[in-house]
């Protein structure tokens, strides 16, 4: 098991790795390392071209382990995610077939754009790290993460997630418009050759593993805890939500938060690490009212007021 200081050195070579592909988003980097490190899910949704699977395959990239990528169109089947059983004339008896959800890291590319049908096929994978298929149960080996990009539900094409589903993933990114000086060293390294193809791992599963176990040490103190939930009771209060956060999306936002608190070298959860995530975590879980909608506000301006208006635990708080 490493310590918190292993995990925040061991953090900073794999962002460090990331970053030789991905410029200029050292936060969206960090949140995609606290989510692997929280044994979560992570959702980078934004519109085409701004480095969405570049990112999922750079920090897959960079530990060795199994890796699987699935292209997901209108014609997927839920089997060609998880799996088929296949009859062997030989031995006269069926054989499965894994699919590619078999593997530490899957990289799901544009998700919605799959029926709901074959979406629902993660449900199980994604939150019992296991798969059933003609009723046998088959565990999925750890570290187990789902990278899934998608593009926004506005666009041609696109199918929205359920909210089953979206409540499996610990958090959603967006990568965003890069500034004007990385796009430049973005033209300047990715035109002659895809750095990609030059990126070495700097971790594996094994040492991920230990990294997780690490994690799971972080302390977390009792008026934090408290505080988590009343940031998820608010968001079921609001008169602007029609979906607030679940008790999933509470547990997800202090698993995140004790990452997150480890990536800065702590081995306590404070506060701010609570109000940091709470947008990453909350918001793709909440369904605002048609009327809040229409007045042009959404789940993050209303975390934003639920952060201010939610009494925070006293300074000392989290600390051991």
């Amino acid at each position: 098991m490493a310590s918190v200081t292993e995990v925040r050195d061991a953090a900073d070579r794999i962002a460090a790795n990331i970053e030789k592909v991905i410029e200029g988003k050292s936060a969206e980097v960090r949140l995609g390392l606290a989510v692997l490190l929280a044994e979560g899910h992570l959702l980078i949704e934004d519109v085409p071209g701004v480095g969405k699977t570049t990112y999922a395959k750079a920090l897959a990239r960079s530990i060795d382990c199994s890796v699987r990528r699935v292209q997901f169109t209108p014609d997927l089947l839920p089997s060609d995610v998880t799996g088929v059983s296949v009859y062997n004339a030989e031995d006269r008896d069926f054989e499965f077939k894994p699919g590619p959800v078999f593997a530490n890291i899957v990289v799901g590319d544009e998700i919605n754009r799959a029926s709901p049908k074959t979406q629902s096929a993660l449900l199980e994978c994604m939150e019992e790290r296991q798969v059933t298929v003609d009723g046998v149960t088959y565990p999925l080996e750890a570290p187990f993460m789902v990278l899934a990009t998608q593009n926004p539900i506005d666009m041609e094409g696109t199918y929205p997630l359920p909210e089953a589903q979206r409540d499996r993933f610990t958090a959603r990114i967006s990568m965003g418009y890069p500034d004007r000086r990385a796009e430049i060293a973005m033209l300047d390294e990715h035109a002659s050759v895809d750095p990609l193809v030059l990126l070495r791992a700097v971790s594996d599963a094994t040492a991920v593993r230990s990294l997780i176990a690490g994690v799971r040490t972080v302390y977390v103190a009792d008026p934090v805890k408290g505080y988590a939930v009343d940031l998820a009771v608010a968001t079921r209060r609001s008169p602007e939500v029609r979906l607030g956060a679940s008790p999933r999306a509470a547990l997800h936002l202090l698993r995140a938060a004790k990452a997150w608190a480890a990536l800065e070298g702590r081995d306590y959860v404070v506060p701010d690490d609570l109000q940091f995530l709470l947008v990453p975590v909350f918001a793709h879980r909440l369904l605002i009212t048609a009327e809040a909608h229409v007045a042009g506000r959404s789940a993050a301006d209303l975390l934003g007021r639920i952060i201010s208006s939610t009494p925070i635990p006293g300074s000392n708080a989290g600390q051991r």
